[in-house]
């Protein structure tokens, strides 16, 4: 039965591995110490002990999600506004950006070379309300 102990120490704590080749399971257990600053009644250890063939290995179990697909046009596509109410009715303009949120109501922000009466040149727009053209 052959053993081995891989010790790992850092200025916050000290990670203490054993290995035994008699079993297939791994233990780790940890050992971190708090310092003591100046002015502070903290202080004391902390020990954890983990299985690591029942939790698996960190870098496996913690994947992240795969992203969904992005929505509306591209950044940089020529759009023609379809909201009837908009001084751009018609009007063509190119998207600045694309909220991905699915909750927002007006995701799409469009910057036209015309501006409207405020002198305002960009507008969010749903995703309905806006064309893409080549």
């Amino acid at each position: 039965m052959a053993t081995t102990c891989n010790m790992a120490s850092a200025a916050a704590g000290l990670v203490l591995t054993i290995k035994s080749n008699s079993s297939s399971k791994t233990n780790n257990l940890s050992f971190n110490f708090i310092k003591n600053n100046p002015g502070s009644t903290r202080f004391g250890t902390v020990i954890r002990a983990a299985d690591e063939s029942a939790a698996g290995s960190t870098a496996e179990a913690v994947k992240p999600p795969p992203k969904p697909a992005p929505i509306g046009p591209k950044r940089g596509a020529k759009v023609r506004v379809l909201r009837r109410e908009s001084y751009w009715y018609k009007g063509v303009g190119s998207v600045v950006a694309v909220d991905q949120d699915p909750k927002t109501r007006y995701p799409v922000v469009v910057r036209f070379n015309k501006v409207n009466y405020a002198n305002v040149s960009t507008n969010n727009y749903a995703l309905d309300e806006v064309e893409e053209i080549e």
